[in-house]
């Protein structure tokens, strides 16, 4: 392959519409803007959500409490979950992922203690509940916040 053979990919490069040129172009006169009105103007049009001086959607509803955008959210994991696994495993977020114990990871991993864990593992992960790590050392196994 030489430099002069390099082409774009069909259908990547679109030629740009050329407004105001003519009748033929089926873009002229009015440039597709069609007749005055505020969108017509230059520099016309309105803000986004603004409804012609209607209370506006975003003021209309109703507003409640507040909503941390800095927090940590973590996806759950009961320790019945982790049954399905063999003894002496080591459990990673990595493996719960794989395995489909967990869809959606989110800001890291949880594991509460809800339920029996019967086998003896090495659990990994962001969080335990204090309920959790009691029953995983029970059944003899070790648990390691990452």
């Amino acid at each position: 392959m030489k430099l002069h053979e390099l082409s774009p990919a069909p259908g990547s490069k679109k030629t740009r519409n050329r407004v105001g040129r003519g009748i033929g172009s089926g873009n002229g006169k009015t440039s597709g803007k069609g007749h005055k009105g505020q969108n017509a103007r230059s520099g016309g049009g309105v803000r986004p959500g603004f409804e012609g001086g209607q209370n506006p959607l975003y003021r209309r509803l109703p507003k409640r409490g507040f909503n941390n955008r800095f927090r940590t959210e973590y996806a759950v994991v009961n320790l019945s979950e982790l049954n399905q696994f063999s003894a002496g495993t080591e459990v990673t977020p990595e493996l719960l992922l794989q395995s489909g114990v967990v869809k959606n990871p989110k800001d890291g991993i949880k594991i509460l203690g809800n339920g029996e864990l019967t086998v003896q593992l090495t659990v990994k992960a962001n969080k335990f509940s204090q309920s959790a790590v009691e029953k995983i050392q029970a059944a003899g196994g070790t648990t390691e916040v990452i």
